[in-house]
């Protein structure tokens, strides 16, 4: 957000708030690779109840977000004690709306929960403190335009772009992930190597807005576009599944990155890195569709390939399953907990030196 000119920047419990013009909103969609939404507060008001939502919201002049030939779509959110099930609450919300609109025109736009042209976000807090927000990304931000297909248990790419940042790689070395599945950890990698904006094959809900300047954002879009670079240090991934490498070249070619990562069906005992220093992230399975005994056993097959050939390099393994990971056999020198979807996960660092560290 402060590369992209934004100000008054505030970390806030699983959000940050900051200020900005219109090219700092177009470029925050554009841009931001661990963002999944960027929120415009339109009213903050007390909520009593859902009668006193519903009465709050029939103030608002809607016309100014809102017109009638527009679809629109509701996503409520609430921590509220006494107001617990947000579908009411979008319920509620949509009614008054429509209401609105029924009491000036005699017409109610039209509902459309899978595509609509216009978003709304409204969140109750634990005080019941409501804040009712304009949703200018439309599809949450993770959805770059790329993926064709996910594979099994595809990665989320606002995930891999924080493991991606995490990981300290600086792309001034080769990036590897030896159990790439359908490759998001390596096009998020590239993004970055390449300077590529993760927005740049989307469309977002601001550009149905009434206030849409398409001067500035053709500009923004140009300015990125100029900002893009050749990128030659190696990016590779490798995996068993023969289906899983189809998949991944399939996304790779659709972010435009296939000049920049190389795939290969192999399983990682036999793959070979380029030489260190070099940076390895990966997310091998949690052992949810395998037993045990031959999860642990591939959690020691990981260990013993780092440490053999992988020397130079520092290797970033997520996992979900806190026992298997003990059999990687290396003691990590940093350990961050994750959420993959609803698995909690820990982030272990390994530093894979030649020989004995000394201390």
């Amino acid at each position: 957000l402060r590369a992209i000119g934004a100000q008054n920047i505030t970390v806030l419990n699983r959000a940050v708030n900051c200020e900005g013009d219109q090219a700092v909103l177009y470029r925050a969609n554009l841009w931001l690779r661990c963002g999944v939404r960027i929120l415009i507060p339109i009213k903050q008001f007390h909520v009593p109840n859902e009668q006193g939502l519903y009465d709050a919201l029939r103030e608002i002049d809607w016309s100014k977000y809102l017109q009638l030939h527009q679809t629109f779509a509701i996503q409520a959110v609430t921590q509220s004690n006494s107001m617990t099930h947000s579908q009411y609450l979008a319920l509620k919300t949509k009614d008054a709306i429509a209401d609105w609109f029924r009491d000036k025109t005699g017409k109610r736009p039209s509902v459309n929960p899978k595509s609509p042209d216009i978003r709304f976000n409204l969140h109750i807090d634990n005080r019941d403190e409501a804040t009712l927000s304009l949703d200018s990304s439309g599809d949450g931000l993770h959805r770059r335009g790329y993926r064709t297909d996910g594979g099994a248990a595809p990665l989320n790419e606002v995930l891999a772009a924080g493991m991606v940042q995490l990981s300290g790689w600086q792309a001034d070395q080769p990036f590897v992930d030896i159990m790439c599945g359908s490759g998001t950890i390596l096009i998020e990698a590239a993004m970055v190597a390449a300077r590529q904006a993760p927005g740049m094959y989307r469309d977002f809900a601001f550009q149905n807005w009434q206030d849409f300047s398409p001067g500035i954002w053709k500009e923004i879009k140009a300015e990125a576009r100029a900002q893009r670079r050749p990128y030659d240090i190696p990016i590779l991934g490798c995996d068993m599944d023969f289906k899983a490498i189809r998949i991944a070249e399939n996304n790779i070619n659709a972010a435009n990155l296939g000049s920049y990562i190389r795939v290969k069906r192999s399983s990682f005992q036999k793959f070979l890195p380029p030489e260190g220093p070099g940076t390895v992230v990966t997310n091998p399975p949690y052992g949810l569709r395998i037993d045990p005994e031959d999860i642990n056993g591939l959690y020691q097959e990981i260990g013993d390939k780092l440490k053999t050939d992988f020397t130079g390099y520092q290797a970033w393994i997520l996992s979900g399953n806190l026992d298997a990971i003990k059999s990687v056999g290396l003691r990590p020198s940093r350990k961050i907990h994750l959420l993959n979807s609803q698995i909690p996960c820990k982030f272990h660092k390994f530093e894979l030196y030649a020989g004995t560290k000394k201390v």
